[in-house]
């Protein structure tokens, strides 16, 4: 049974909810590591929509090509986000709850342009796939930092996941 919920005033002043761990990490490990996941889920978000919309608006000569990798694209990150959120609930942190949390927490830039080139569509993806990578490097450091194999593992996988589309876009647009 999940013990009910309880404030915990974070170094920087924040407060953040967290349940009981669950695991031999220890209240600091949970907190530290739930912090660390949830910016990282809202970039995934929002490079997640940010590739569906490329998808959705992708023309020229090799639309059907582009289309469908943004597609494949697209379901990799979406796939990403639930693991994500579920890794820090089992670990008895919180996660995101709103669209607007998102936008509070995410690092990745969005891009309202009513019109973008295809190239530019794919530089920007490949660009923001790296910074992800990054992303999730630190992420990494800090789940060892406090011994969480399991989520740096996960995020192992993440980071060759996000390497490789970073790869295929940087061969598309000549940026390697």
């Amino acid at each position: 049974m999940t013990k009910p919920k309880t404030d915990v005033v974070l170094s920087n002043g924040r407060r953040n909810a967290v349940v009981e761990s669950r695991s031999d990490l220890g209240r600091d490990a949970v907190v530290e590591i739930s912090d660390s996941l949830r910016p990282l889920l809202a970039d995934v978000f929002a490079l997640y929509v940010k590739t569906k919309n490329f998808h959705w608006h992708m023309s020229g000569a090799h639309f059907r090509d582009y289309h469908l990798l943004l597609d494949e694209h697209g379901d990799q990150l979406y796939a990403m986000t639930d693991d994500i959120a579920e890794r820090a609930r089992k670990l008895g942190g919180t996660t995101l709850h709103s669209i607007s949390d998102i936008s509070r927490r995410q690092r990745l830039k969005d891009n309202n342009a009513e019109v973008v080139a295809p190239n530019e569509m794919l530089l920007e993806l490949c660009r923001d796939n790296q910074e992800l990578t990054k992303f999730l490097r630190a992420t990494h450091k800090v789940c060892d930092d406090h011994g969480d194999v399991a989520t740096a593992s996960l995020i192992e996988t993440w980071i060759d996941q996000t390497e490789r589309r970073t790869w295929f876009l940087a061969k598309i647009t000549g940026d390697h």
